[in-house]
């Protein structure tokens, strides 16, 4: 083979958009100046720089694709493998309207890989694989109690139906352990009726023995050596638990990667939705984009700092006298945020303000 016919593409920039699903991958091919190819391949990385490597020896690589049920694994492969990766928000993407309307794969990975290529991208935060994996047990935990919510409803609707009235002793000691032995002891007019309600307590009670054994080992994970300073630090704040400390700091990753309480506050969730035009601007309710675990667990750590801190408390009940609690509310977890900023950033330990 002439020398002179070898490829090189050595400095120049080769731009990829995937658009990822669990069969195939849809990709897109663009140098600076045009388009080289959009076709459809297998879900293996491995293909991808093999073609990248053979058709553009010694470029620059640089993919994309959007933040979706695929993680970061494609991310982590294909920067192992030499090639620059970022993972994107969907809603970030610039889209035309007839991309909208015309929405199909090999539209949606063009229009990474032009997006990618006029840098009108940023990529998102990708935390390390362990990292992943500890925020994934804080995940399961919720879903589990979600899981159990809904049992206990179900079984409170079953009830209610047949016209079964909780005793008056047991009014105020839903789902104690006295509670469940009553629901066990319930006979139903028909042998099917009683199957259906043991099933459901069945299923109650293997949940409440998942959430023990994740409760645990979540206890566990917060006294190792990369999570118990921390969490005893968040401990000091007032509403603070060993389980919230835990959701923050691994929802969270690394507090240094917000430079302000504002931008820290913008990726919660915990800013008004506010749009203008020339000369009006309105400002409405908290806005939709946010992080749900974090806003969840914030405002919930809010509710119980407004007894615990007496500043939260009197900070409250004057945003009370002006909106609705359920708006002060979120008033009170941006102050609290902010303290848990101050806390991880710093390394020290919260002090309570003095009210004279």
């Amino acid at each position: 083979m002439n020398k002179s016919n070898k490829l090189d593409f050595t400095g120049q920039p080769i731009y990829v958009g995937l658009d990822v699903h669990k069969k195939s991958w849809s990709v897109s091919i663009l140098s600076e100046q045009c388009e080289h190819k959009t076709f459809t391949q297998p879900p293996e990385v491995d293909k991808l720089v093999y073609y990248l490597r053979r058709n553009f020896p010694g470029a620059q690589y640089h993919s994309v694709y959007e933040a979706g049920f695929s993680g970061f694994w494609i991310h982590d492969q294909l920067r192992e493998r030499g090639i620059d990766c970022i993972v994107v928000n969907p809603a970030d993407v610039p889209t035309k309207d007839k991309e909208r309307a015309q929405k199909r794969d090999r539209v949606d990975c063009r229009k990474l890989a032009r997006s990618l290529r006029s840098e009108e991208l940023e990529g998102i935060y990708v935390p390390c694989r362990w990292k992943l994996e500890d925020r994934t047990l804080i995940r399961t935990r919720l879903s589990m109690v979600r899981k159990q919510t809904r049992c206990k409803n179900q079984i409170k609707g079953m009830l209610l139906f047949y016209g079964i009235h909780l005793p008056e002793e047991l009014i105020h000691s839903h789902w104690s352990r006295r509670f469940i032995r009553w629901i066990e002891r319930i006979r139903m007019e028909k042998g099917s009726g009683n199957i259906a309600l043991k099933a459901h307590l069945e299923e109650l009670k293997h949940l409440r023995k998942i959430i023990a054994a994740l409760n645990r080992a979540i206890l566990a994970l917060a006294r190792t050596e990369e999570y118990r300073v921390p969490v005893n630090l968040l401990k000091t704040i007032p509403g603070i638990s060993t389980l919230t400390a835990m959701t923050l700091l691994t929802e969270l990753y690394e507090i240094r990667r917000f430079p302000s309480l504002d931008e820290l506050s913008s990726y919660t969730g915990l800013i008004p939705d506010t749009r203008g035009s020339g000369e009006k601007e309105h400002t409405g309710g908290i806005t939709e984009r946010r992080h749900p675990q974090l806003r969840c667990v914030l405002v919930e750590a809010s509710w119980v700092a407004v007894r615990k801190d007496p500043a939260l408390l009197m900070a409250f009940l004057q945003y009370c006298k002006r909106m609705r609690k359920t708006r002060a509310i979120v008033k009170i977890a941006r102050k609290l945020l902010n303290r848990i900023r101050y806390v991880l950033r710093n390394q020290i330990e919260y002090v309570p303000a003095v009210l004279e």
